[in-house]
């Protein structure tokens, strides 16, 4: 097979790739391979079908939101590139003006993914990139021009590449880890990867038949051993199976198998004060079954039944016969209730991966390989992950946009 040549191949057609393609200089000859049919499948998922494509918030709160401390200043300078009013512009540019929840979740107005998708793919267009879906990408080897990449379809001799393979998570949409395997044939470091914005399933798990019940601002304390090791808060999703809502979504990066978690129903109480409270109510409330007599703290009213039968309360206990270390029990089932870790949702759940190419490894300020010149790197197949709400696509997005600043400047 004689190969193709091109100035840039980008590997991956998800959003950071696509991001990156169409912010390629329009002179170079650009060619995006894509594994799949057709490209972006995972972002026609996202936000439910609706794509959550950012959050608001300055750069210091977007910092704070994807994990380790050294992920977020890395990708500060990513952020300063490209912000979320940046992106909203982008795309109003488009005709695909953008609107903010008031949970602070920004959404295209149409609430459709596929005009996102199409937004992308249009600019691409545009560009003068070429497209080659179903082309699978087994190898990428360095030639003294570059790169040599090998596909399903075809073999292209590139002066760079830019790997945007996503993560491993949603392998039905495309991202099947293929980036970490051409990474570490390259030389570059992996971290293992993980899933993340994963459900918990606790072992035993007492809430099964509470499924569909939530509870909003939840706290979550993670324990491994003796060791705190993370402390959260965030909406809370009983499901058949297990725990969910943002809050554990966010906390599942660093949960494992025989952890411990803590919930909290009422994070916003001491447990001296709720103790407090709950003499109050059971003093103006005496007569009232305990459900009742604590109805005034707003929990939905089956799990709170739940916590007071798991407290070894009986149902017909009323606020008046409540004793002390009744009380205190309650008070434990509602600020520290414990549940050990069973499993953690997999890949086939999980809607982000953890781990990825090491950080250390690539230029923050171009996403450029420190180790293999013209190779550069954009979205999930970094060792990043961010929280739900927007962060990764944002993340994408941004790391693409200064992926594609990185190369015009290599190739200028």
């Amino acid at each position: 097979m004689t190969p193709e040549t091109a100035d840039v191949v980008v590997v991956g057609g998800g959003p950071a790739g696509l991001f990156c393609a169409a912010h390629l200089p329009a002179a170079l000859d650009v060619l995006l391979l894509e594994r799949m049919p057709e490209p972006g499948r995972k972002l026609l998922l996202s936000g439910s079908g609706q794509a959550n494509l950012t959050h608001t918030g300055d750069l210091a709160a977007f910092l704070d939101r994807y994990g380790d401390d050294d992920h977020g200043r890395f990708l500060r300078h990513a952020l300063r590139s490209l912000s979320n009013e940046g992106l909203g512009r982008w795309f109003a540019d488009r005709e695909v003006p953008l609107e903010t929840r008031e949970d602070g979740k920004v959404f295209p107005a149409s609430r459709r993914a596929q005009d996102v998708l199409e937004a992308l793919q249009t600019a691409c267009t545009g560009n003068g990139v070429r497209l080659l879906p179903g082309a699978r990408v087994g190898s990428i080897e360095r030639t003294p021009g570059g790169f040599r990449i090998r596909a399903d379809q075809v073999e292209v001799d590139a002066r760079a590449v830019v790997l945007a393979t996503g993560g491993a998570s949603y392998a039905q949409t495309g991202s099947s880890g293929d980036g970490y395997r051409l990474a570490a044939a390259l030389g570059h470091t992996v971290v293992e990867p993980h899933p993340a914005l994963a459900p918990v399933e606790p072992d035993p798990y007492p809430f099964a038949d509470l499924a569909g019940v939530s509870v909003p601002d939840a706290g979550f304390v993670l324990l491994r051993g003796d060791r705190r090791l993370r402390a959260r808060r965030g909406d809370l999703l009983f499901t058949h199976r297990g725990l969910s809502g943002p809050g554990v979504l966010d906390l599942s990066r660093d949960v494992r198998p025989g952890d411990r978690l803590l919930l909290s129903f009422l994070p916003d109480l001491r447990p001296e004060e709720l103790d407090a409270r709950m003499i109050e109510l059971c003093r103006d409330r005496g007569a009232a079954r305990l459900p009742a007599a604590l109805a005034p703290l707003h929990l939905p009213e089956r799990l709170l039944r739940r916590l007071l039968h798991q407290a070894g309360l009986p149902e017909e206990t009323t606020g008046a016969r409540m004793t002390k270390e009744q009380r205190r029990a309650v008070t434990t089932a509602l600020t520290a209730f414990p549940l050990a870790v069973g499993r953690v949702g997999d890949f086939a759940v999980a809607m982000a991966t953890a781990g990825g190419v090491a950080l250390g490894e690539v230029d923050p300020k171009t996403m450029g390989s420190r180790l293999v010149p013209g190779l550069f790197f954009a979205g999930e197949v970094l060792d990043l992950d961010g929280d739900s709400g927007g962060y990764n696509l944002q993340a994408a997005f941004s790391t693409g946009a200064l992926a594609a600043t990185g190369v015009a400047r290599l190739l200028d």
